[in-house]
């Protein structure tokens, strides 16, 4: 463990986290700025969403061929560069500007950061399969504080300096990491993490005679082209796909569901907070609870549970059993993302590690843009408590995928 690495890593994620929280946060100053309707701050949200399903495919490309640092440095000067347009602001067109260069480098960051977990938070005697979880769950614990402190952060800076000063503050908060990225080489943190593995399965590979002057074309017909042919990453990247439109539906919803059944406006918001908090602590309750090897039960305990509250949430009368349900969720949702990509990540070979956490974020963002899109239409129609039973149904294939993937583990 590098204490430049870990002290960078720690930076970036929750700067990647209030990158995250951060269309949510400024929302309201930035329709009264622009007097633009919900409609189109909307469109804003959704256009982020949209960017990471080619960004990530890119961002793992460029990763695995010409290098870790280019990318992540990219993802900060593209993040510095949407918060400048941020703050010199005059109209809606700047605004969608500032979000594609948001999302294109949010895609760049979370792609290598993820590759970045294991070597920045786990010492020489840790670095192992079975403790990688642990490096996730921590890692995205941080970045989860990051979106948490967000709404916040803002609402007091925004309040106190002003909007354009408070996006310029942001930006040069956001210049801290990249200057330290300078500093390391990525590529080697990772590789000198991949050799230490002792007995470790990496089963995706690259045909050995393809060397880094190669042909770029054939070398990522030949990376994606095994990782398309490989059962667990296909079987993560599916887990994901069902994983992240729950998450996102339930954030999304939570309040309007515990409106629906009684609970004031007021109390709803808070206790969206509170699920919000509730997510984030559950990965480092998971990150210092859970036992080194009983990650692959976790998984499938945690999606039954999951498929429990989602029921729960659609059957539901009364305000306090939804309140509480809801926030039952948070505890629940946290941990899975962190295990999924552990799995993903310990099992590919390094030098397609990019590749394979792209693949993962492009199927996972394809389910994230396509199922709240249903549910929204489907509540519509009968009402949102039963169109949850599209959430229900994605719990399910997170279940099956679930049991198949730990399935095929096992069996290696």
């Amino acid at each position: 463990m590098d204490l430049n690495l870990t002290v960078m890593q720690a930076l970036a994620l929750a700067i990647a986290g209030m990158c995250h929280a951060l269309i949510g946060s400024v929302k309201v100053p930035l329709a009264k700025q622009l007097d633009i309707p919900e409609s189109r701050v909307g469109g804003l949200v959704s256009i982020f969403g949209f960017t990471l399903i080619p960004m990530a495919f890119a961002a793992g490309y460029f990763a695995d061929t010409a290098g870790r640092n280019p990318v992540v440095e990219t993802g900060f000067v593209l993040v510095i560069l949407s918060v400048i347009v941020l703050a010199t602001l005059k109209n809606y067109k700047m605004a969608l500007v500032s979000i594609l260069l948001l999302g294109t480098g949010w895609s760049a960051l979370v792609n290598v950061l993820n590759a970045l977990q294991g070597p920045a938070f786990l010492s020489r005697e840790q670095i192992s399969n079975e403790n990688l979880p642990f490096a996730m769950n921590l890692g995205d614990f941080i970045f989860g504080m990051g979106a948490f402190v967000m709404p916040i952060l803002v609402t007091y800076s925004i309040k106190r300096l002003g909007l354009r000063t408070t996006f310029f503050s942001f930006a040069a908060l956001t210049a801290v990491p990249l200057v330290l990225c300078s500093t390391i080489n990525l590529d080697d943190y990772v590789k000198e993490f991949a050799d230490i593995k002792d007995g470790t399965t990496a089963t995706v590979q690259i045909d050995e005679t393809t060397t880094p002057s190669a042909d770029a074309d054939t070398e990522s017909d030949e990376g994606f082209a095994a990782l398309l042919k490989d059962s667990i990453v296909i079987l993560c990247c599916l887990a994901f796909f069902f994983h992240v439109p729950v998450e996102a539906c339930v954030g999304a919803w939570a309040t309007t569901l515990m409106i629906d059944r009684g609970t004031s406006e007021s109390k709803a918001t808070g206790l969206l907070s509170l699920f919000w908090l509730t997510f984030t602590v559950s990965r480092l309750i998971a990150a210092l609870g859970l036992p080194e090897g009983s990650h692959e039960k976790a998984i499938i305990g945690f999606a039954v549970v999951l498929l429990c509250v989602m029921l729960g949430l659609i059957y539901s009368t009364k305000a306090n059993m939804t309140n509480m349900l809801v926030i039952t969720a948070g505890l629940i949702l946290g941990p899975i993302f962190p295990i999924l990509i552990a799995f993903l990540v310990a099992h590919v070979d390094v030098a397609i590690q990019g590749r394979a956490i792209g693949l993962f974020f492009c199927i996972g963002g394809i389910g994230w843009a396509l199922v709240p899109f249903l549910v929204g239409k489907q509540a519509d129609k009968s009402g949102l408590q039963k169109s949850f039973y599209i959430v229900a149904g994605c719990v399910v294939g997170l279940i099956v995928t679930s049991v198949l993937l730990v399935n095929q583990m096992a069996h290696l």
